[in-house]
């Protein structure tokens, strides 16, 4: 289990002063009591569709029923209320170091704490303890994303490719890469 403290600065009410707080964030391998509580928050996830949901539930229920051989690894990341958001990843198939993140998402009022960037180091950490030299992501570039696209670049991903119209006219894949080494 790894432990972070961090502070953050509230701004939910712009009209009050800035408090500052400090959460204990406990990040851990996940366990089946946390699928109710992660399937909220995918469902919950505006950037995910209700199929993507359904795909995301079928990679934890593959985690759950065999972790070791999986060719998952699914992290939890918890606060002093409960599940606050998770990061799926795994090894890339036929390649020498190079890994996949799949999954990442917190919930929705608990972004901008540094759930997100804590869960993405814990993994990066795990993976380079392996071995891993590359991480890569595989995202939209529609206007939803673009939130998500900052929060990557921000954690010093870059893009390293776009295939257009990859999931539908209009909306291209692109692919991120972070050399862990």
């Amino acid at each position: 289990m790894i432990k972070y403290l961090w502070r953050y600065i509230s701004k939910r009410n712009r009209s009050v002063p800035l408090e500052e707080t400090t959460v204990t964030l406990k990040i851990r391998p996940m366990s089946k009591r946390d699928t109710p509580a992660l399937m909220e928050i995918l469902r919950d996830t505006p950037e995910f569709t209700p199929s993507e949901v359904v795909v995301a539930e079928e990679v934890i229920d593959s985690y759950l029923k065999d972790p070791a051989n999986s060719g998952y690894y699914t992290l939890v990341a918890e606060d002093d209320s409960g599940i606050a958001g998770y990061i799926c990843y795994g090894p890339t198939p036929l390649t020498d170091g190079t890994w996949d993140m799949y999954w990442e998402a917190v919930a929705r009022e608990k972004q901008g704490q540094g759930i997100g960037g804590a869960l993405m180091k814990a993994a990066e950490k795990e993976i380079g303890k392996v071995g891993g030299r590359l991480a890569l992501i595989e995202t939209s570039s529609t206007p939803a994303y673009e939130k998500t696209l900052r929060f990557h670049l921000g954690l010093g991903y870059e893009i390293i490719a776009r295939i257009p119209d990859f999931y539908s006219p209009g909306d291209d894949k692109l692919i991120l890469q972070k050399r862990l080494k």
